[in-house]
C-alpha cells in the first residue's frame, strides 16, 4: 500500500487525479475542523463535510491574527464542498459559523519545516466600524461633486432656454460626466438616479415615454433634431432633480458595508452598459462615460486604500490595470470629441473590452476584502 493509499484508508487524505492533496474536514459545532491530522505544505483541497443539521459558513484562518485564507458560505447539512488553498509554514485552524449558533474554532494545526512553499494570500476581515471613515470621506467627495453637477447642469439648461442648441450639445457632456464619476453613490440617490440619468429600460413607449427623463432624455433630443422649445421641459426637469439632490445629499447616509462592493460595481456596470452601447442616445460618448467611471473608481479606491494596506499588499495589479485602461480610453479623446463605439476597429474594441474586463476581475478582490463578515 502506498502512503497515499494509507492516508485514504484512514479517511483523512487522498491524492486526486487533478494533483492536489485532498483532506476531508468535518464541519459541526462539536467537531469543527476535525479530520485534518496530517498537515503538509503546498497546494491542497479541503473537502468540507457538514455533519450538522444546519447550514454553516466555514473559514480557514490563522488563529493568531484572524486572517482568512479561504472560505465557503452556505454549506448545507449533509453536503460536501471543496476549499482550495496553498499553505506554507504557519498555524491554521478552521472556524465554523453555523446558522443561528455561535462560531466555533477547531484545533490549531501547525505546518513547519518546508520553506519552499509560500502561503496564498490572506486578510483579516474588516469591521463595520473600520469602514465608516472612508465612507464619510467619500460622502464628502460626493457633496463637492453635487455642487459641480448643479453648476454645469445650469449651463446646459441656460443654453436650451436661449435656443442655442450647439452650445447645449457642448455643455451636455461635461455635465453628464460629473454625474458618471459619482457611481458608487447611485444606490443612495434613490429615485433621483432615474430622474437624473434614467434610460428607456422598462418604459413601454421608449424614448417617447413621459417617464423618460434626465441626461439621456436631453441627449436624445439634442442629437435627434428636437427643437429648443420641446427640450426646455426635459432640461428644466433635469436641473430641478440635480438641485434637489444637491440639497438633500448632506442628510443622506451611505451604508459602509456596501462601499467595497461599489468599487467593483462601477466598472462592472460600465462593461455591461456603456461598452455595449446600451446607454448611447445619440451623442456617441460611451467611451467618455467609461473614462469618467474609471475616475469615479479611483476616487473611491483612494479612500479605501489605507484600510486595504493594513491587511494586504493590495489586490494584485489593480493600479497597473487602472493605468492601462486609462491609457487605452484616453486614446479615443480628441480634444473633447470622443470616438463613438461604432467607429472602433475590431482590434480597438477587443482591447477596450479586454482592459476593462480584466480590471473588473481585479476589483472583485476589493469587494471580497471589504466584505463585513460575521465573527461570532
Amino acid at each position: 500500500m502506498t502512503s497515499a493509499d494509507a492516508g485514504a484508508g484512514r479517511g483523512a487524505h487522498a491524492v486526486a487525479p487533478d494533483g492536489p492533496r485532498h483532506t476531508t474536514v468535518q464541519v459541526a459545532a462539536g467537531g469543527c475542523g476535525h479530520g485534518w491530522t496530517h498537515p503538509v505544505a503546498g497546494r491542497q483541497v479541503f473537502d468540507l463535510h457538514n455533519t450538522s443539521g444546519t447550514p454553516a459558513e466555514v473559514r480557514l484562518t490563522d488563529p493568531r491574527t484572524g486572517a482568512v485564507y479561504g472560505e465557503v458560505e452556505g454549506l448545507g447539512p449533509g453536503t460536501t464542498r471543496p476549499l482550495r488553498a496553498t499553505l506554507g509554514n504557519g498555524t491554521y485552524a478552521f472556524t465554523c459559523l453555523p446558522a443561528d449558533a455561535d462560531a466555533v474554532t477547531g484545533p490549531t494545526v501547525r505546518i513547519s519545516g518546508d520553506n519552499s512553499v509560500r502561503s496564498g494570500p490572506a486578510a483579516v476581515p474588516v469591521t463595520q466600524q473600520e469602514l465608516i471613515p472612508p465612507t464619510l470621506a467619500y460622502q464628502q467627495w460626493i457633496q463637492t461633486r453635487t455642487v459641480e453637477l448643479a453648476r454645469r447642469t445650469d449651463v446646459l439648461r441656460a443654453a436650451v432656454d436661449r435656443a442655442d442648441l450647439a452650445a447645449a450639445r457642448a455643455a451636455w457632456l461635461p455635465a453628464h460626466l460629473v454625474y458618471e464619476r459619482m457611481g458608487a453613490a447611485y444606490g443612495t440617490f434613490g429615485d433621483a438616479d432615474a430622474e437624473i440619468n434614467g434610460t428607456t429600460a422598462g418604459l413601454a413607449d421608449g424614448v417617447r415615454d413621459p417617464e423618460f427623463a434626465g441626461f439621456h432624455r436631453v441627449e436624445y433630443g439634442l442629437w435627434h433634431g428636437e427643437s429648443a422649445s420641446s427640450l426646455r421641459g426635459p432640461a428644466d426637469r433635469l436641473a430641478e432633480a440635480v438641485h434637489a439632490l444637491r440639497r438633500s445629499w448632506p442628510d443622506q447616509r451611505m451604508d459602509p458595508a456596501d462601499i467595497g462592493l461599489r468599487a467593483h460595481e462601477i466598472l462592472e456596470n460600465t462593461v455591461q452598459f456603456a461598452l455595449t452601447g446600451r446607454t448611447d442616445y445619440g451623442s456617441g460618448t460611451d467611451l467618455a462615460t467609461a473614462r469618467a467611471n474609471l475616475d469615479g473608481t479611483r476616487a473611491l479606491l483612494g479612500r479605501l486604500r489605507p484600510l486595504l494596506r493594513t491587511r494586504t499588499a493590495g489586490p494584485a495589479g489593480i493600479d497597473t490595470w487602472m493605468n492601462r485602461a486609462q491609457h487605452t480610453l484616453d486614446a479615443f479623446d480628441h480634444d473633447g470629441r470622443w470616438t463613438p463605439l461604432a467607429r472602433l476597429t475590431r482590434a480597438q474594441r477587443e482591447k477596450v473590452n479586454a482592459d476593462l474586463g480584466e480590471l473588473v476581475e481585479r476589483l472583485a478582490d476589493v469587494a471580497a476584502l471589504t466584505d463585513v463578515r460575521r465573527t461570532a
